[in-house]
This record gives C-alpha cells, structure tokens and sequence, in this order.
C-alpha cells in the first residue's frame, strides 16, 4: 500500500540542507520574471487558474496581468501564508488536483514546476484539457529540464546516475520524475492537448544552490541574466526549464 503523501512536509524547507532547498533565490528573483516574460505574449484576456500557487511568490507576478485569479494548493500551510499575502485579490482552493471541484473554465492556467510532483500527471492533464480549459484557452506548463547542463554536469561528475534521475532531495520534495522536452510533450498530447508552441526558460550550467550564491555578488550582471535568457531561447533543451504552451484538443 503506497503511503498518502504530507504535501506540507514536502514543501517544507527548514529541515534540509543549503543544497537541497524546494525554492531557492534563483528561481524568485530570476526564473519567475523570466517565466512571465515567455508567457505574456500568450496571455489571453479573462480568468487564470494557477494549480499550485505555494506561498503565492508567482501569484503576485500574475496580479498585474489578470483581476479574476484562482489558485489551487494542497498544502493548507502554504496557502495560508499566501492568502496572508494576496488577501481578497485571490480565490483559494485548498484541494488535490485530483479532487478538486472548481466552479468554471478559465482563459488562461498556468502549471510551473508542479506535474513533475504529480503521482499521475496525465490524469491531472486529461482534466485541465477536458475540464477546467476554456474554448480558446491556453495552459502554460513549465517544469524543470532534465537535460539541463546543469544536471548534464552533475551526471559527469558521478552526483546522479543519469539526465532524468530523481535525486534523493528531489523525492524528498515530492519529485516523481525529470521531464524532458520530448517526454513532457508527450504527456501533454496523451491528455489530448494541442501543443501550440515550445520552447525553454534561460540557459543554465551552474546548480540552483551555486546561483544563490553567484547572486549575492556583483559577478553576475543584468546583461549577462538577459544574455542567458537569449541563449535559451536557441537552445532550449539547455534551459533550467521547458515550456509549452497548449490549447485544448479533443477530450479523449
């Protein structure tokens, strides 16, 4: 019998060590405007559902884009400290992607770095494809690259056995597995999703744990950030993260 899963303790970082964090510096100050960056010119006008919304660090960046915005977190925890956050600007569900009941479909949902977690991550597709997606909708899915230099390096250096391997610190997280560009839009259409457009999210050749400390320095430039992000966007198989951005397709 497999255990039911405490998503509290999977997004809890104060027992784990400096390199084992579940968000770090690199991913708020430079992933997610980066992110939004990729998504806004996709945006359509109207509601945005975000499945998975943490302590509501992402939301806040959607908030001048969108005035009807639903979140939906498992973790009563994280929740509270974003609804502390955010306050009446934000509909909270707290729910399982699994189970949740939500009121409508929505212009516009957004899935970052969440259906790696995901025990079933196809399921979770099928029903944003057939039941929360707008006709004319669009879901922007980000998940992090397994193909990524970063954990190309690490693998060449004996830390992980191979490209898409979850590391103990992963599973710890609630990691089930690393997606590649190749395996995440394979999901995406075994959902029955049309799959419009995909790309990555800034080049990356350093661990999560070295730009946090890169960052506190003046080594790193904006120049040098923007220029990261540009290279990406030639080769996004060598990005911290792969993006596709779906339409609905046929309810299968």
């Amino acid at each position: 019998m497999i255990s039911p899963r405490n998503f509290n303790e999977e997004l809890d970082d104060s027992k784990n060590a400096e390199n084992e964090k579940y968000a770090y510096s690199f991913d708020y100050d430079v992933m997610h405007p980066y992110m939004i960056r990729s998504f806004e010119p996709f945006f359509n006008r109207g509601s945005l559902l975000e499945l998975g919304s943490y302590k509501g660090d992402f939301t806040t960046r959607l908030l001048p884009y969108f005035e009807d915005i639903t979140c939906v977190e498992a973790s009563d925890v994280v929740m509270v400290q974003a609804q502390a956050k955010l306050g009446a600007k934000v509909t909270f569900i707290n729910s399982l992607f699994e189970q949740a009941t939500l009121p409508k479909r929505y212009s516009n949902i957004v899935l970052t770095h969440v259906l790696e977690h995901l025990d079933d991550p196809v399921l979770v597709l099928k029903r944003i494809n057939g039941e929360w997606l707008a006709d004319g909708g669009r879901l922007f899915l980000v998940c992090p690259n397994a193909n990524a230099p970063s954990r190309q390096i690490a693998v060449k250096m004996g830390l992980i056995s191979h490209n898409a391997a979850v590391t103990p610190a992963e599973a710890e997280h609630g990691h089930r597995c690393t997606y590649s560009l190749d395996t995440l839009q394979r999901d995406a259409v075994a959902a029955g999703l049309k799959v419009v457009y995909r790309s990555g999210i800034f080049f990356k050749a350093l661990a999560n744990f070295q730009w946090d400390r890169l960052l506190q320095t003046d080594i790193i430039s904006k120049e040098y950030l923007e220029g990261c992000y540009q290279l990406g966007q030639q080769y996004p198989d060598l990005c911290s993260s792969i993006f596709l951005m779906c339409e609905r397709g046929d309810v299968k």
